[in-house]
């Protein structure tokens, strides 16, 4: 099995030889394991850098465009590389590299497509209370939303198979802990947690400037993620929400009316018949949302049906010795090694 750690950077020149450094040579059940660094726009030689450490495989984002687009380019990049199996990391040092073997354990046994590193949060010293309260928080709510038993969802050590990596497609702009973890879910994906072991940081968090921001990016991701596949349990549940306040100012207009006082209270007729209207609209919107989700997974069932077609493309090409050209598109990468 060839393994490929994936480590997205941004302006990290003063952590990455290290975290390289900490990366095992050799884990059993793997033949071959190579290294891609994901330079996200940065303006300090982290290019330069992982190229001086020898990595293997190298892709450069002209501006910075945020952790979920370099995820998303490292997903792809390991894919056409060959990779059987996918490690994602940190390029800060803060997850032991030691600890990518217990990660890829379940996935080269058979017994996992996902699996997340559990940082022990409740437990772990590099953790402020707040923190470990909020976290555990946040990995309660993805928990039932994605109907998995992870224990820590916003871990970024994380290793998935290959079939799981061309299934995954995210689309978030902040973050693809959570929604990576929805959609797996969502998809039926054998998701485990292993135990990992943590260093301390050593710098603020690049990702959010304040843990308010942190909070709100993250919750609008879910919401955003969650009614992209279940738009008509939200719809319907807001629908019903809304008509059923409606019915309360038309109950009291029907009681002045039976009282032969309905005319003073006209007002509550018409607010109570908007609402009902409205909410019935909302019902019928999620309707439509559920047959718009319907066909997005039409398409993203064609997307993985081309994936599979253009690896068998690429294999009968190597076969017969014919090289694969690679198009970069405009705005998208600037240089691949």
């Amino acid at each position: 099995m060839k393994l490929i750690i994936q480590i997205p950077c941004f302006n990290e020149a003063d952590c990455l030889a290290d975290t390289i450094a900490a990366l095992p040579t050799r884990i059993p059940g793997i033949s071959e394991i190579e290294i891609l660094v994901i330079d996200d726009g940065s303006g300090d030689g982290t290019s330069e850098l992982a190229t001086k450490l020898g990595v293997d495989h190298l892709e450069r984002h002209r501006t910075n465009r945020g952790l979920a687009a370099a995820f998303r380019t490292g997903l792809q990049r390991s894919i056409e590389e060959g990779a059987d199996i996918i490690v994602n990391t940190d390029a800060d040092n803060q997850y032991e590299g030691a600890d990518i073997a217990a990660l890829v354990e379940p996935i080269v046994a058979g017994r996992a497509d996902v699996v997340i590193g559990d940082r022990g949060v409740d437990t772990n010293a590099h953790f402020g209370w707040f923190k470990r309260k909020l976290q555990r928080i946040g990995s309660v709510i993805v928990r039932r939303l994605s109907r998995t038993q992870v224990t820590d969802a916003v871990s970024g050590f994380r290793a998935m198979s290959r079939k799981a990596a061309q299934r995954i497609n995210i689309t978030s702009d902040f973050s693809y802990t959570t929604e990576m973890l929805i959609q797996a879910g969502r998809k039926r994906m054998a998701v485990v947690s292993v135990p990992v072991r943590t260093n301390g940081a050593v710098r603020p968090s690049r990702l959010f400037r304040s843990i308010p921001q942190f909070m709100a990016s993250t919750g609008i991701t879910i919401i955003r993620v969650y009614a992209m596949y279940n738009p008509l349990r939200i719809f319907v549940l807001a629908g019903v929400a809304v008509a059923l306040i409606g019915l309360a100012p038309l109950v009291r207009f029907l009681w002045f009316y039976m009282d032969d006082r309905g005319s003073g209270h006209i007002q509550s007729l018409v607010i109570g018949g908007a609402l009902l209207v409205l909410g019935v609209i909302t019902i019928m919107l999620g309707a439509l949302a559920d047959l718009i989700g319907r066909n997005r997974q039409l398409l993203e069932q064609t997307l993985e049906r081309v994936r599979v077609m253009e690896e068998k493309v690429d294999a009968e090409r190597a076969a017969s010795g014919e090289t694969k050209v690679r198009a970069l598109p405009q705005g998208n990468r600037s240089a691949t090694l």
